[in-house]
């Protein structure tokens, strides 16, 4: 009978080691087999798919070799022991990773068989042909062995039990090189399993750092696109703000002078209505004082009086009128003076709160950083009105050799730019923003651009734009009508 102590050892040092991960590991899609069960000469395996195998056989012992791809083993033993005469030993072992893991159940017969493997379900069913267990005949007992103590039967029995060792002893050499035999096999598809497995890594992982590099590819030209788009749509909206705008003006204008034309002949009516009602009143006027002189002497005096009373009425009247137009004059004259004054008192204000704020933000630079800025260039690209301007729009632009930074205002403003290190400060002066969208950061850095960053904010009665930079680059800066813009040479193209 064939003993399975020594493929054991051999098994758990070579197969088993290096792959105990994988069948510990879980089985996931893969064929996990539940159990493996002996009945007589009669094995059956046990999984949760219908199994995909191959099989091969070993002499010296005679072994059955059954290879179960794309499976695995749970809560099966490495060792079964059976009762059978027929099957002497079963033992299981796992290799392979993933989908190429392999499960392997080894049958080991007490002599050369031929079988019959049957699929049922997800079940292998394994039969010795022709039969289960084979009679075993029964040695006769001392009582029953022929009777005769001669010489020759006992020279006999001595040479057939030296024959039967040394039969033995040639079985156990042929059982030990077959021994050998299975394990320089099994170490060889050990192997060659091995480097099957670790070709097929390192292929899915060049796949996977080749699928993500297309993907952060992809992710970028999106990023990129969508950007554009939404600049695009901000230049569209600014555009058509600015129409709107325009639009608004006309219809401003062309209704006020509407008004003054509505007003003009309101004016006119009312003189004309006026003149007429001081005609009727004086051809009434006239005709009592026809009447009147046909009167009596009183009457005439009674008339005359009251002419008097009301001429000296309506010099009142009048010197009443004009003493109220000087009031009034007088009044508007105090007006405009005041207002005048207001105006004056707050540009000071705003010039002093400009100082101070300038003064903090230089002892704030100084504090910040030990190196001395430059001092910020001011301009006011032509005549600047006293109104308080409007910032409409702050925006980036990638052009052919430089990066500019656009900012475009409801009509001409007094500037000034500074520049500290690697930060360029763009200060509109007497300026308020007309919309919370004008005061979010334009983020810049995916551009091959020296410009990191833009950050429009409010600053008291300024705006106060903040531009980032990669490195120190040469800039200009310039205002045409309405729009400043910072120009930034790209060095490094």
């Amino acid at each position: 009978m064939w003993s399975m102590k020594p493929f054991v050892a051999w098994l758990l040092g070579v197969v088993l080691v290096p792959f105990v991960a994988l069948a510990q590991a879980p089985a996931g899609s893969l064929n996990t087999i539940t159990a493996v069960q002996v009945n007589g000469g009669t094995v059956t395996i046990t999984g949760t798919q219908k199994a995909n195998f191959t099989t091969f056989t070993m002499t010296d012992p005679p072994r059955l070799v059954i290879d179960i791809s794309e499976a695995t083993f749970s809560g099966v033993p490495e060792e079964i022991s059976v009762s059978s005469t027929t099957v002497t030993g079963i033992r299981t072992a796992a290799y392979g990773s993933e989908s190429s893991s392999i499960a392997r159940v080894l049958i080991g017969y007490d002599r050369e068989v031929e079988t019959d493997i049957q699929a049922q379900g997800n079940s292998l069913i394994v039969r010795v042909a022709g039969g289960g267990e084979q009679a075993v005949a029964q040695a006769p007992t001392p009582e029953q062995a022929p009777a005769g103590n001669s010489a020759a039967d006992a020279a006999a029995a001595a040479r057939a039990e030296r024959e039967a060792q040394e039969k033995a002893a040639a079985d156990a050499a042929a059982a030990a090189r077959a021994d050998r035999e299975a394990q320089e096999k099994a170490t060889a598809e050990a192997a060659a399993a091995a480097k099957r497995d670790q070709d097929a890594e390192a292929k899915r992982q060049a796949e996977a750092r080749a699928a993500a590099q297309r993907q952060q590819e992809e992710q970028a030209r999106a990023t990129a696109e969508a950007e554009r788009k939404r600049q695009q749509e901000a230049e569209a909206r600014a555009s058509a703000q600015a129409a709107e705008d325009k639009r608004r003006q006309e219809e401003a204008a062309r209704a006020s002078k509407q008004a003054a034309e509505d007003e003009r002949r309101a004016q006119a009516q009312a003189s004309a209505e006026e003149a007429q009602r001081k005609k009727e009143l004086a051809r009434t006027e006239a005709e009592k004082k026809r009447a009147a002189q046909q009167a009596a002497e009183e009457e005439r005096r009674a008339a005359a009086q009251a002419a008097e009373d009301e001429r000296r009425a309506a010099k009142q009247s009048a010197a009443d009128e004009r003493r109220a137009a000087k009031q009034s004059a007088a009044d508007e004259r105090r007006a405009a003076k005041q207002a005048a004054d207001e105006e004056r008192r707050a540009q000071a204000q705003a010039a002093a709160d400009e100082r101070r704020q300038r003064q903090a933000d230089a002892r704030a630079a100084r504090e910040r950083r030990p190196q001395p800025a430059s001092e910020p260039s001011r301009s006011s690209g032509g005549e600047v009105s006293s109104r308080r301007k409007t910032l409409t729009l702050v925006g980036f632009q990638q052009q052919a050799d430089s990066s500019r930074v656009f900012i475009r205002t409801n009509e001409p403003v007094s500037y000034s730019v500074g520049e500290r290190g690697r930060t360029v400060v763009l200060e509109l002066e007497n300026t308020r923003v007309d919309s919370n969208n004008n005061t979010l950061p334009l983020d810049t850095s995916f551009f091959a651009s020296p410009v990191l960053r833009v950050d429009p904010s409010a600053s008291g009665r300024d705006v106060r734009i903040t531009i980032q930079l990669r490195q120190g680059a040469p800039f200009q800066t310039r205002q045409d009508g309405n729009v400043i813009s910072l120009d930034f040479q790209r060095t490094g193209r």
